[in-house]
C-alpha cells in the first residue's frame, strides 16, 4: 500500500520550518483544540467569499476541473497524437492477435471494435471509470473530519462546510488530473493497469505511447505493435465473457476506499495550518499527511484479495498470448518478460494509481499465476483450465498460487470439482467411531 493514499502527499519540510520558527506546530506551540476550533470555524467564514466564486461542482472530486488539466497536460506535450495511419495499423493488428488466438483459448473474441486512441482520448474514455473508482476514497477522506468536528465547530460553520467540501473537490480534481495527465502519457492499451478502465468490447491501443515504448525494445513497431494488441484482446475476452470480474475487480478498490478510517484528532492541526487569505494552503493541507488514513484490516483483507485476483488475469493473459505469438514472434518472449518486469517494478503508472486510490496495483504473483495456468492447461486441456473462471468460487485463492499441485489434483477430480458434498466431507473433521458405552 502506498504511504500516502489519494489526496495526500509528503508533508513539505521547509513548511514545518516555517512553522517552528513561528511557535505553531513545534512542540512549544501546542493550542488548545477548543481554540483550534473556534479558529477553524472563523477560517471558513472567511472562505466563503472566495469558494462562491471557483465554480460549482458535485461530488467529492471535481471531475470538470481533473479533464481540463489533464487535457492541458497532454496538449504541451510535443508528439502526443498518434501518426495519422494508426487507426488501420491498430485494427489490423487486433484482427490478426483475434485469429491466433481462437485456438488457444475457449474464450471468444470479446471486442466489437478496435481503437487508435490519443492519450487524450485515453483520458475522455477512461475518466468514468475513474470515478467510479476514486469517488469512494475522496468521500471517506473529505467527509471523515468534517462528520468528527464537534457540534460548536460545525454550529460555527454552518453551511460553509458545504464550500468546504468544494474545495476539497478541486484540490482532489488537481491532483486527479496531473496524475491523469501522467498515466495517459505512459500507457500502452486500456487495459495496460489490469483494470478494466475503457469502454466495454472496445480494444483500443495508443499508438504514440507504444511508439515511445518501442524504442527500448530493438524489435519491428509491427510486431511490438501486434504483440501489444494480442494482450489487449486477450483482456477484453476474459473482461467480456466472465461476467463476474469486472464487477469484482472493480468492487475490490471500492471494498478497500470503503474502509478507510482517519484519525481525526489530527483536526487540532488543521487551523494552524491553513491561512484563509491562501486558497493553495487549503490544498498543501490536505496533502501534508496530518489526515493520512490508517490501514485497517479489511483494506489488507480487500488489498491480498485484489492483489491475487490481479495476478490470475495477468498470469492467464501472459499464458494465452504466450501460446498464440510465442511461434509466430520472434520477439516474443523478450516482450514479455519486458511488460512482466515492467509491472512488477511499480513503474510511474503504478506508483500513479497508487498516489490517486491509496493502494498499489502490482500483481506480485504474477508469475506464480501464470505457472499454476500452465500446469492446469498441460495437465487438463484448455476447456477445463479456462472453465475455472466460470464462477468466483471456481478461482484459484492465495494459497492455491503456495501449492498449485494441489489445486490441480482437486481440478481433476470430479467428485471433489462438481460435488460441494464431496468437497464438505473431504474438508471436515471425521469424528471417531462410537463406543459402547456411547450407543
Amino acid at each position: 500500500m502506498t504511504e500516502f493514499p489519494f489526496g495526500f502527499g509528503p508533508p513539505n519540510p521547509d513548511d514545518r520550518d516555517k512553522k517552528d520558527q513561528s511557535g505553531q506546530g513545534g512542540s512549544g506551540g501546542q493550542q488548545n483544540p477548543a481554540e483550534a476550533f473556534n479558529q477553524l470555524g472563523q477560517m471558513l467564514s472567511q472562505l466563503g467569499q472566495m469558494l462562491s466564486q471557483a465554480g460549482s461542482s458535485s461530488g467529492p472530486v471535481n471531475y470538470d476541473l481533473a479533464k481540463q488539466i489533464a487535457l492541458q497536460k497532454l496538449s504541451g506535450q510535443p508528439g502526443f497524437g498518434p501518426p495519422a495511419d494508426s487507426a488501420t495499423a491498430v485494427r489490423d493488428a487486433v484482427h490478426l492477435a483475434e485469429m491466433w488466438l481462437d485456438p488457444v483459448t475457449i474464450l471468444p473474441a470479446g471486442a466489437t471494435q478496435a481503437r487508435s486512441w490519443t492519450a487524450r482520448d485515453w483520458v475522455e474514455h477512461t475518466l468514468p471509470t475513474w470515478q467510479r473508482l476514486c469517488d469512494p476514497v475522496a468521500r471517506r477522506v473529505s467527509g471523515a473530519w468534517v462528520e468528527a468536528l464537534p457540534a460548536e465547530a460545525k454550529e460555527a460553520a454552518g453551511p460553509l462546510l458545504s464550500m468546504v467540501g468544494q474545495m476539497g473537490g478541486m484540490a482532489f480534481g488537481s491532483q486527479l488530473g496531473n496524475a491523469l495527465a501522467q498515466l495517459a502519457s505512459e500507457v500502452l492499451t486500456s487495459t495496460d493497469i489490469g483494470l478494466p478502465l475503457g469502454p466495454p468490447a472496445t480494444a483500443a491501443l495508443v499508438p504514440a505511447n507504444i511508439e515511445e515504448f518501442t524504442k527500448g525494445l530493438e524489435r519491428p513497431s509491427s510486431e511490438v505493435m501486434v504483440f501489444l494488441a494480442a494482450r489487449e484482446a486477450a483482456h477484453q475476452r476474459l473482461f467480456a465473457h466472465v461476467p463476474w470480474l469486472r464487477q469484482r475487480l472493480l468492487g475490490t478498490v471500492e471494498e478497500f476506499a470503503s474502509g478507510i478510517r482517519v484519525d481525526t484528532s489530527a483536526l487540532e492541526q488543521l487551523a494552524t495550518q491553513v491561512d484563509p487569505t491562501n486558497p493553495q494552503s487549503i490544498e498543501e493541507a490536505m496533502r501534508s499527511g496530518m489526515l493520512e488514513p490508517q490501514t485497517t484490516p479489511e483494506q489488507k483483507t480487500a488489498l491480498a484479495r485484489l492483489e491475487t485476483l490481479l495476478a490470475l488475469v495477468e498470469g492467464w493473459v501472459d499464458v494465452v498470448v504466450g501460446d498464440a505469438v510465442g511461434d509466430r514472434l520472434p520477439g516474443a518472449d523478450a516482450m514479455r518478460e519486458t511488460l512482466r518486469r515492467r509491472r512488477a517494478s511499480g513503474g510511474p503508472a503504478e506508483q500513479t494509481f497508487a498516489t490517486l486510490v491509496g493502494l498499489e496495483l502490482r500483481p506480485r504473483r504474477l508469475r506464480a499465476a501464470a505457472s499454476l495456468w500452465r500446469l492446469l492447461g498441460d495437465r487438463h486441456g484448455l476447456e477445463a483450465r479456462d472453465g475455472v473462471w466460470a464462477h468466483p468460487d471456481l478461482v484459484p485463492t492465495a494459497e492455491d498460487l503456495d501449492e498449485p499441485m494441489d489445486f490441480a489434483d482437486r481440478l481433476g477430480n470430479p467428485a471433489l470439482e462438481g460435488d460441494p458434498i464431496a468437497e464438505i466431507e473431504r474438508t471436515a473433521p471425521h469424528d471417531p467411531p462410537e463406543t459402547p458405552e456411547e450407543k
